[in-house]
């Protein structure tokens, strides 16, 4: 089981939807999610699109980084800038890819079905890339 993260900067939105895709269709992979500066809480229009999606696990919150460093993961991927810029130094080198996605917070429930989209067609296959699968 390969093990990646996911890190934005709110762990509210992006990387929430990224985790909950990794997780339901990417078999053999197992994601995460945290912030750099976690915001504490899912927008509920994220969660929505995930429940509505039929991906929404309970397990799924907004963490920091600190509750997951000294994890293993197997590959680090960034989703917004803030969070490539800011991310922090592991405990053992972890290679990383980075795919900006806009974020939807703030806007309607549009642009959370547009990130989902977007997510879904191009990072979970820039993933699959990075592992070979």
């Amino acid at each position: 089981m390969k093990k990646v993260l996911v890190l934005c900067t709110g762990n509210s939105c992006r990387s929430i939807i990224a985790e909950a895709l990794i997780n339901a269709k990417l078999e053999g992979i197992e994601a995460k999610s945290s912030g750099v500066r976690a915001s504490g809480k899912v927008n509920p229009s994220a969660k929505k699109i995930l429940e509505e999606r039929g991906i929404w696990k309970e397990e799924y919150h907004s963490k920091t980084i600190e509750t997951l460093i000294d994890e293993d993961f197997d590959l680090i991927v960034t989703v917004c800038d803030h969070a490539k810029e800011s991310c922090p130094m592991f405990p053992k080198p972890i290679p990383k890819i980075h795919v900006s996605f806009e974020d939807p917070d703030g806007k309607g429930y549009e642009a959370f079905i547009k990130t989902y989209e977007e997510i879904d067609s191009a990072l979970l296959p820039k993933i699959e890339e990075t592992f070979g699968v």
